[in-house]
């Protein structure tokens, strides 16, 4: 027989009774779990039986070799929490994986019958570090950002995160060409420890060499020279050349800002770097939609040109159809504007801003047509601060209980604000941190009567990942939560112009609420009048579910009234629910709201769909 032959004859003897099991073999998973979440998460990202089982259909003999491959990589991560005694147990129909029989048992198995697997695991004794060794020369202050102790269990994440810390430090340090070798291990023969030794090679400190820049079009590129606190001769420090990546992505022309670092220094004796731009596309356009059945719907496009002149000046232009139908409203209008950005006017971080626009609109409280021109320069002192002051002028003509009057207002708008949420727009879905605002606005008001005010309000929302304090997923459920106070000083509540006063009502105060409907009315009409004084709250549970999709809670409460000080009778409490579908530039919302306390005129519930969150 010929050797061709004899292996033909060996393999239709071996794999012959798999033939008649070509469908795949569906099966089910039991993993046990170790007792520890972090492990119990882990052993289930890593076993390929779990992660491909609806993904990946298989043959009888296919499962089989998968779940030997299981074997070594479940060892794998059970050694990297530092169980280096451990061993994996996987049983098929209740065999081994090794039995020779398992094959003729699940070629047997009925067509579409589940194969069920069960995975055990003895973890052993935990290991822990006994020794720690460095070998090179290098700064006390950087030894001690390994992070490793004695009697410490000899997880491996850790270990290798120690390694990277000490290389990240001396790097901080102008050793740019550092390097931490993986660590070596070493096993007690008496003990279950191990003994650590990490070989280190400093290299010399170096500085910034010549800086360039690739991929420019229309971008000038003495803007991004002066936009970057970088210089050739600074101290090498990645923090430094990263803080100059992410300011050039915060100018807004770019798509991506990538790096490239030397791998030797230069004729100057300093580490080159280079930093490779993508500009976005010039101009863009974006449509708008949102409805709420106090203020009806609304729609407009908005056009932007990113960069009118070479050195990232924006100009935007925008235009919207606004109260269309809706509870609150009494006819369409319209809202339009064009604004102007130059980014790093007199020095970095500080932009110059000019904005016309008119506006017109048709309300339950009033009917207003205006025109609105505004300069602001805003400077941005750190990167959670940020002020702001400017002038602006509005020349409207209102309407209020049938009586018609024209202002001149003349105001200094001065803002403080800051945001520790650190997302780049305000669509983005927040997470973690706080925003806050402070801004005072003197205002002189031309015409009938005259009138001199200041009003000055404070808005304060925070949001916290509730996984820093239960064991879930980060980003699936957060708290959120938002205060507000106003006041109106200098002026009466019928002296101060009608569009200054402040009301409540409607997805910026108070959910379930009319727009505007909550406060002092005028009797007989039910309408509102608006007041001097506001205080505002709402709490808000937000949780993702599954991939695109999300729900809320949420509760709004506040008053507004001639003071600041706590009515009873005028506060009002909204509550409702809503649904989120989550996109690349934000989250679609609905959201529903009832009054707690039904007046005549007030809706039994309003209905809101925007884009993003409502703060």
């Amino acid at each position: 027989m010929t050797q061709t032959a004899c292996a033909l004859l060996f393999a239709v003897t071996a794999f012959g009774p798999l033939a008649h099991a070509a469908d795949p073999q569906p099966y089910r998973v039991e993993i046990a779990s170790v007792g520890n979440g972090e492990m119990d998460a882990a052993i289930k990202a890593t076993s390929d039986l779990q992660s491909l089982r609806g993904a990946a259909p298989v043959s009888p003999f296919g499962l089989i070799a998968r779940a030997r491959g299981d074997v070594d990589r479940l060892t794998t991560a059970l050694e990297s929490f530092g169980y280096y005694q451990c061993s994996v147990a996987i049983k098929i129909n209740g065999m081994m994986v090794g039995n020779p029989g398992l094959a003729d048992v699940l070629t047997a198995l009925p067509k579409g019958k589940d194969a069920q697997v069960a995975i055990s695991f003895t973890l052993g004794a935990l290991y822990h570090l006994r020794t720690i060794d460095i070998e090179g020369d290098l700064p006390e202050s950087v030894r001690s950002t390994l992070g490793l102790s004695s009697g410490e269990p000899a997880v491996a994440q850790k270990v290798l995160a120690g390694g990277s810390r000490l290389q990240a430090a001396l790097q901080e340090q102008g050793h740019a060409f550092a390097q931490v070798d993986p660590p070596v291990a070493y096993e007690a023969a008496d003990a279950p420890v191990l003994d650590l030794h990490f070989h280190v090679v400093a290299g010399p400190k170096v500085n910034i060499g010549q800086i360039h820049f690739e991929g420019l079009k229309r971008v000038h590129e003495p803007l991004l020279r002066a936009r970057i606190v970088l210089h050739s001769g600074d101290p090498f420090r990645p923090s430094s050349i990263e803080r100059a990546r992410r300011d050039l992505l915060a100018l807004g022309v770019f798509s991506q800002v990538s790096l490239g670092i030397g791998t030797e220094a230069d004729d100057s004796g300093g580490v080159p770097i280079t930093f490779k731009v993508r500009e976005r596309l010039r101009h863009s356009i974006a449509v708008n939609a949102a409805y709420s059945s106090d203020l009806g719907g609304s729609g407009g496009v908005t056009w932007t040109d990113r960069n009118v002149f070479g050195n990232a000046q924006q100009l935007t232009i925008a235009a919207s159809v606004i109260n269309l139908g809706g509870s609150d409203t009494t006819g369409a209008g319209y809202d339009t504007s064009a604004k102007y950005i130059m980014p790093d006017v007199g020095r970095r971080d500080q932009s110059l801003q000019f904005t016309v626009g008119a506006i017109k609109q048709s309300l339950q409280a009033y009917d207003q047509t205006a025109r609105t021109s505004s300069v602001t320069l805003t400077r941005k002192i750190s990167s959670v601060w940020s002020v702001s002051a400017g002038g602006a002028t509005v020349d409207e003509q209102i309407i209020q209980q049938s009586v018609m009057r024209n202002y001149t207002l003349l105001s200094v708008p001065l803002n403080v604000t800051f945001d520790t949420t650190h997302l780049s727009s305000p669509l983005e879905d927040p997470r973690r941190g706080i925003r806050a605002s402070f801004s005072v606005t003197p205002t002189l008001a031309l015409g009938n009567p005259n009138a001199e005010f200041i009003i000055s309000q404070v808005k304060i929302a925070g949001f916290l990942d509730l996984n820093s304090l239960v064991a879930i997923d980060p980003g699936r459920t957060v708290l959120a939560a938002r205060a507000l106070a106003g006041l109106a000083q200098g002026a009466g509540e019928y002296s101060l112009p009608p569009d200054q006063r402040f009301y409540g009502g409607g997805s910026g105060t108070i959910r379930g609420y009319r727009y505007q409907s909550v406060g002092p009315q005028f009797p007989n009409t039910n309408t509102p009048i608006g007041g001097t004084a506001i205080t505002a709250g709402s709490v808000e549970l937000r949780q993702r579910i599954g991939t695109n999709f999300g729900a809320a809670v949420f509760a709004d409460a506040g008053q507004v009234s001639a003071s600041l000080h706590a009515v009873p009778d005028q506060f009002r409490i909204g509550v409702g629910a809503g649904i989120r579908y989550y996109t690349p530039i934000g989250p679609i919302r609905l959201d529903v709201a009832v009054p707690t306390q039904q007046r005549p005129g007030d809706d039994a519930f309003e209905i809101y769909i925007g884009l993003g969150q409502a703060f």
